[in-house]
């Protein structure tokens, strides 16, 4: 049975606690937000509703979220099935805040379970005097902040908690909130921060010895090394750097001689604090954004902004050509300069640390290094980092690292044991798929592959196509590749699923290879591209056996076409989908627009009596502006998904609940779509925009091109000059789309949008 909270109350509405609210809500939860009066408590719920990106999945949740003050407390803690404490990051206010919650408690042991959300204090002296049974279903709950976008949750137990009770919460937080959970030891800032804080610290000291700037130090400490592009001071600026220094503060207070040092904060960390620029929060840290949009960068010598410069390196430009992780490492920590040579310095210090507390701050090395990647983002955690380099890291690792853990224990799904000194299974991870395992046995049959994509198979009699181009552009590799699984699916299997493991879904079709192409005039080569872009969405709208798709992160574009062509979605509660090819100065050419002019007509029930022109104008704004969805629940009301479509919350499950609702489906006796006429506008729909549009232009709210554009749409959606409520085939639907598709991409505006876009990543508006 999974473990839901249907009633939570959450003690505190400052940052974390107000966040912790919003997610609770989004997952379903009834929560009660408590402060110390309800003014208070309003005021901290507004300020999270109105931060970007949200910590809601749609404004609806708030309405899951009641506000009060903590004269409420005994009856809020009655009345619910989880308290979560997540008032100020200081020892005395939680123990007496903690105790009053203690006497709400029925007296049986039968209340909620208690918890507090610390970064890193101890649970144990939180616990100091309360009841027996106010202990049994008491822990720590580390949410890494902002809660709904850091993947990782550490679980604190002290001496006495349950670990049934625990063990709920995993799941719950592991299916319903999505998170990556880790049970860390009650041990000062846990795992994740204990690490994380050495290493941000370590690097603050060798920027200012080696005279390295944060721009220069980011550019060294980020994606090169196989750590997030916020690097090091990105990364202190966007948690805080308040809440970093009270970190550091706090390791050094508790731990002992030896250790303690190296969390001494650096003095510009207290100056930093001291005079407000604490962060992305406040607007400056070690970076700050000027009016125009200049992104200054601190002078760590003269506490003065200046501009981002490059690092000059021989050493780094090597390693940056190199695409294996391990090689890249391996050249940088030759070292030979001053770039490489903080990179060095800063790998062997956290890697000899990571090596000396690990034991410590967890159970096995599996947890100490999912708490790396899921709470900093890193690619490997530090213990994977030394088993990867032990040959090429001699000089790197001291015998005490390289002690630690034998060559190769993670082979065949094991980590190792620090209590057992010994290897051990890796921790079950129910409804996970080993996507490198399908790979593997893909080779083994000889599935179609090739660059953009590979076949698999999956559990239960099911297909799969995994995506894994770059950056999953659609383009006719791809296309090809998904054609081929079509076929083999309605041959061999009974459901296909289209996935990726990768951050994002797709960004789009290929717009540059559709630019180079437009400027050589190819236009008969184009036409036939985007025949076949719509062949393969038609073909899996209408294949044989069930298609799930399963988006996650970006889904654009054509990748947001193949979403709309399957016959269901599974997409991560991570999902940001938008038909955007408005921006590049385009309409959806492969099958998009028709999908949505048929969405708009299902609106209207088969049979009533109703005005469609609500729904064509819900389509033509969504795609008109080019509308992306901040999450999967989003986007329904955008009808980009649909009601039936189910949330996974939790990547590691996307592919294997895919799988299952294929399979469900098709054992519901699944029948594709017929071919229906769809009911349009016609000339209704063109004149509405074209009044509409005239107006925005009149009004500088569009540009001419941006109305053409939308007359262009306008047209599809309507199915041209028909008269209104006239059902059209979907292949004249198409044939209008693709033609639009083509006209546009013929102007010359266009094509200049489409060139700024892949030159800078941004729209232009000409």
């Amino acid at each position: 049975m999974i473990p839901r909270y249907p009633n939570v109350t959450v003690l505190g509405a400052g940052t974390m606690g107000a966040q912790l609210a919003c997610l609770l809500a989004g997952a379903g939860s009834r929560v009660t937000l408590l402060d110390i009066d309800a003014t208070i408590a309003k005021a901290g719920l507004d300020r999270a509703a109105a931060l970007r990106p949200s910590p809601l999945y749609t404004p609806r949740d708030l309405a899951r979220i009641r506000t009060g003050g903590l004269d409420e407390l005994p009856t809020a803690v009655a009345a619910c099935d989880w308290v979560i404490e997540a008032i100020v990051e200081r020892l005395e206010p939680k123990q007496e805040l903690l105790a009053r919650v203690d006497d709400a408690l029925p007296p049986d042991g039968t209340g909620p379970i208690v918890t507090t959300n610390t970064s890193g204090l101890s649970v144990t002296s939180l616990a100091e005097g309360r009841s027996d049974a106010f202990r049994r279903r008491f822990f720590g709950t580390h949410f890494f902040n902002p809660p709904r976008y850091t993947r990782l949750l550490e679980l604190v137990p002290q001496a006495e908690t349950d670990p049934t009770v625990m063990a709920d919460v995993e799941r719950f937080a592991s299916l319903l909130l999505g998170k990556g959970v880790v049970v860390a030891r009650d041990m000062p800032a846990f795992i994740a921060n204990r690490l994380g804080v050495h290493g941000l610290l370590t690097v603050l000291r060798l920027a200012a010895e080696l005279g390295v700037g944060p721009d220069e130090v980011d550019e060294l400490t980020g994606e090169l090394i196989g750590r997030p592009k916020s690097a090091t001071f990105r990364t202190l600026d966007l948690v805080g750097i308040d809440v970093a220094l009270a970190v550091a503060e706090h390791c050094h207070e508790a731990l002992g001689e030896g250790e303690r040092e190296a969390f001494e904060p650096p003095p510009i960390l207290r100056q930093l604090v001291a005079s407000g620029r604490i962060g992305s929060k406040a607007g400056a840290g070690f970076y700050r954004r000027e009016p125009d949009g200049e992104i200054l960068t601190l002078d760590l010598e003269t506490g003065e902004y200046r501009p981002r410069r490059r690092v000059s390196s021989r050493v780094v430009e090597t390693a940056r050509a190199e695409t294996d992780l391990a090689h890249r490492l391996g050249i940088l920590l030759q070292g030979g300069d001053p770039a490489s040579e903080l990179v060095r310095r800063a790998l062997t210090s956290e890697l000899r640390y990571a090596a000396k507390v690990a034991p410590e701050l967890a159970d096995d090395a599996w947890s100490v290094d999912a708490a790396m990647r899921w709470g900093f983002g890193w690619q490997w955690g530090p213990l994977e980092t030394i088993d990867e380099l032990r040959d090429g890291a001699t000089d790197l690792l001291d015998g005490e690292a390289r002690a630690l853990l034998p060559s190769g224990y993670r082979l065949d799904g094991r980590t190792w044991s620090f209590r057992s000194a010994a290897p051990v299974a890796l921790p079950a991870a129910p409804g996970a798929f080993d996507l490198p395992v399908a790979r593997t046995a893909a080779r083994e049959k000889q599935l179609p592959s090739n660059p953009a994509a590979s076949v698999v198979e999956l559990p239960e009699g099911i297909l799969g196509v995994e995506l894994h181009g770059k950056l999953n552009v659609i383009g006719l590799d791809a296309l090809d590749l998904v054609h081929r699984a079509v076929t083999l699916a309605a041959k061999r299997y009974d459901g296909l699923v289209i996935g990726t493991d990768a951050a994002d879904f797709s960004v789009g079709a290929n717009l540059a290879l559709l630019l180079i192409e437009a400027e050589d005039g190819e236009w008969d080569e184009l036409d036939r591209a985007v025949r076949r872009f719509q062949g393969v969405t038609s073909e899996l709208r209408y294949a044989p056996v069930p298609v799930v798709v399963a988006p996650r992160g970006r889904t654009l574009g054509g990748g947001t076409e193949l979403v709309l062509a399957a016959g269901r979605a599974q997409p991560l509660a991570e999902t940001y989908i938008g038909l955007v090819e408005a921006g590049v100065g385009l309409i959806p050419g492969g099958g998009g627009s028709t999908a949505m002019a048929r969405r708009a007509a299902a609106s209207v029930p088969e049979g009533v009596q109703a005005d469609l022109f609500p729904a064509f104008q819900h389509v033509i704004t969504t795609i008109g502006t080019a509308r992306v969805a901040t999450s999967a629940v989003e986007a329904r009301t955008l009808w980009l998904l649909t009601e039936a479509d189910q949330v996974t919350a939790n990547p590691d499950r996307q592919w294997t609940d895919a799988a299952r609702t294929a399979r469900t489906m098709a054992d519901g006796g699944y029948r594709a779509p017929a071919r229906l006429p769809i009911p349009v506008l016609g000339r209704r729909g063109i004149a509405a925009a074209e009044a509409l549009t005239y107006n925005q232009l009149s009004g500088r709210q569009i540009s001419e091109h941006d109305r053409k554009i939308v007359l262009e749409l306008a047209r599809v959606v309507s199915g041209g000059e028909v008269a209104e409520g006239t059902a059209v085939g979907e292949q004249y639907l198409l044939d209008l789309e693709r033609d639009a598709f083509l006209r546009l991409l013929g102007e010359r505006l266009t094509r200049d949008r489409i060139r700024h876009t892949l030159k800078t990543g941004k729209p232009l508006r000409n």
